[in-house]
């Protein structure tokens, strides 16, 4: 990157240095539907991971104001079943930003309607990274954490970053090893 488009990059993340969590919170509401369901009458996992990287997707914009890409689903915890008739609720928002990555966190809730029952069914981690014009990562603005609940999760941020980039340097070795043949030769 050349030292102009780097100073640019570095003076929209000086324009806000920092932002608070709930600048990025990120609400979607959707009813359980059988076209989204299985046999057993539970939601797809692949269609809850959909609606999941949807969220956090906007959740990582927000915080940004830039356009963002998926770098990692870090974790998806498939608590309880989310069953047909059901309303799912997911709520993300930026936990923790370095330079130009930012670690999103989505809590999946069920609501049965006629009953008004509700549980957490879900939990995931994600990581984004901002891009500027030229699709190369950018500088985003810190986190400054509020809540108790935000502040425990982004004191816990640097745990889950290792463990990414130890599970990322396992998959670089693994890569490595793989060919890209077809299965057959």
């Amino acid at each position: 990157m050349s030292n102009e488009k780097q100073t640019q990059a570095d003076e929209h993340a000086t324009e806000v240095e920092s932002r608070h969590p709930i600048e990025s919170r990120a609400i979607k509401v959707s009813m359980v539907l059988p076209p989204d369901t299985n046999h057993h009458g539970t939601m797809f996992g692949g269609r809850l991971m959909a609606y999941i990287d949807d969220v956090a997707t906007i959740s990582a914009a927000r915080h940004a104001r830039r356009a963002v890409v998926t770098a990692s689903t870090d974790s998806v915890d498939f608590i309880r079943p989310v069953r047909l008739g059901n309303t799912v609720c997911l709520e993300s928002f930026v936990t923790f930003a370095g330079r130009t990555s930012m670690e999103v966190f989505v809590k999946v809730t069920t609501e049965e309607l006629l009953t008004g029952k509700r549980e957490v069914t879900t939990t995931a981690f994600l990581t984004f990274v901002a891009l500027d014009e030229q699709n190369r990562p950018t500088a985003v603005p810190r986190i400054v954490p509020q809540s108790s609940m935000e502040k425990q999760l982004y004191e816990s941020a640097a745990t889950r970053m290792a463990h990414r980039q130890q599970r990322r340097t396992e998959q670089i070795h693994i890569i490595g090893s793989l060919g890209t043949g077809f299965p057959w030769e």
